[in-house]
């Protein structure tokens, strides 16, 4: 019996990015634990605050036995705990010897947000999605420039770095100098599931929300319902608001398209603020079509997935990601999906995408045109991307993980 501790810190109430892969990824290694020989436990890292009072926060339920139990290691301390391990054998040795007793010495140790505690009997697995913190450090924010420390520490006791696309692995092999045969790729899946359309033609429309009726307040935040009848034709994003998702190029392209192409739709902007998005509202502001872009903050899944299911073109052209798993969730709708020629993004997309310079407005615009203008194109990718999206699933995210951990046992 493989006896495995997954690290669930980044499971949060209104999970995103890694909070949606760590808890897609258990519950999908908790089915195969039922048959196959899968030893399951998670467990994660209290915040400060819950350290230095000895109070836990209640975490979203999880699938499978002896769940959130407690890593003692605050995550707003661990980047100096990182470094301190990485320069004291002493301490390193003690941090080992505790958690190999607290977790009755499992055989795997699963750090899922790039870090990953040493241990004496365990191996060690580091999570590591994208290097944006050392290939673009002008698109992270303050925490995340942090990583590359933690990260190079971490690596010293780590046996195998797992991540989430080819491009990312050649950017660690390049970036952090880690061997090859040191890498498993393991890509993520669509959280959501739809039935392809028989007819091959993705059906749109879209929206019209009474409380975003007035020209003179443009673009509206809020976490409350809001009842949408979809009326208007829509361009849809769905990602956190911040500089690397190149929203500001997004907003621009979209002024092309209403000033040059004439176009009838909106622009809907779904998640939540990030960092240093004030830029990103200045530039709706600043738009003679302000009227027409909208910005919903953290909506609930089925929300989202209306939203997906009426609008007429997916755009994203985001500047770097270590996978683009807001692609692979437009395709499942079937979609059409135009998106950045960066990164991993063509591997997720494949052939099923149209591509853009996302450093170019006036592109992305074109490309975007080009789909609402031709309808056996629309009719193509739609089919295309729901193809696409089939060939990803959690199940064989598990079943790789599943691979990497026997790997080492």
């Amino acid at each position: 019996m493989l006896k495995v501790i997954v690290d669930s810190t980044p499971i949060l109430p209104k999970p995103s990015g890694v909070g949606l892969y760590v808890k897609n990824l258990i519950s999908a290694l908790h089915d195969l634990s039922l048959s196959e020989e899968l030893d399951l436990a998670a467990a994660y890292q209290p915040t400060l605050r819950e350290w230095a009072s000895g109070r836990s926060t209640p975490r979203p339920a999880m699938p499978g036995a002896r769940l959130n139990e407690r890593i003692n290691i605050p995550v707003r301390l661990s980047s100096l705990l990182w470094g301190a391990l990485g320069r004291s054998s002493s301490l390193k040795d003690r941090v080992a010897t505790s958690l190999d007793e607290r977790f009755d010495r499992p055989d795997i140790i699963h750090g899922t947000n790039y870090a990953v505690p040493p241990s004496h009997k365990a191996r060690t697995i580091l999570n590591i999605y994208d290097l944006t913190f050392l290939h673009y450090p002008q698109y992270a924010d303050a925490v995340a420039k942090t990583y590359g420390d933690r990260v190079r520490h971490c690596l010293q006791w780590t046996d195998l770095v797992m991540t989430v696309s080819e491009s990312s692995k050649r950017d660690i092999i390049e970036y952090l100098q880690v061997e090859p045969e040191r890498v498993w790729v393991t890509p993520l899946a669509s959280q959501y599931q739809a039935h392809p359309d028989p007819n091959g033609l993705h059906q749109a429309a879209s929206l019209r929300s009474p409380s975003q009726s007035d020209p003179d307040h443009p673009s509206r935040s809020s976490n409350a319902p809001l009842a949408y009848d979809f009326k208007r034709p829509f361009l849809l994003f769905v990602s956190t608001i911040e500089p690397r998702k190149n929203i500001i190029n997004l907003i621009k392209g979209f002024n092309i398209l209403k000033d040059f192409y004439g176009i009838d739709h909106d622009l809907i902007l779904i998640g939540k603020k990030g960092w240093s998005y004030g830029p990103i509202f200045e530039a709706i502001e600043r738009s003679p079509w302000r009227s027409h872009i909208h910005h919903l903050d953290y909506l609930p899944d089925e929300q989202v997935q209306e939203f997906y299911r009426h609008a007429q073109v997916f755009v994203y052209p985001s500047h770097y990601e270590g996978f683009g798993l807001p692609v692979l969730e437009a395709m499942t709708f079937g979609v059409p999906v135009v998106t950045a020629n960066a990164a991993s993004l063509p591997e997720v997309g494949g052939d099923a995408a149209l591509y853009v310079d996302p450093q170019e407005p006036e592109e992305i615009a074109q490309q975007v045109f080009r789909i609402l203008d031709d309808t056996d194109l629309q009719r193509e990718l739609s089919t295309k991307g729901q193809q696409q999206a089939q060939r990803f699933s959690w199940e064989a995210t598990a079943w790789e993980t599943l691979r990497a951990y026997r790997s080492l046992a």
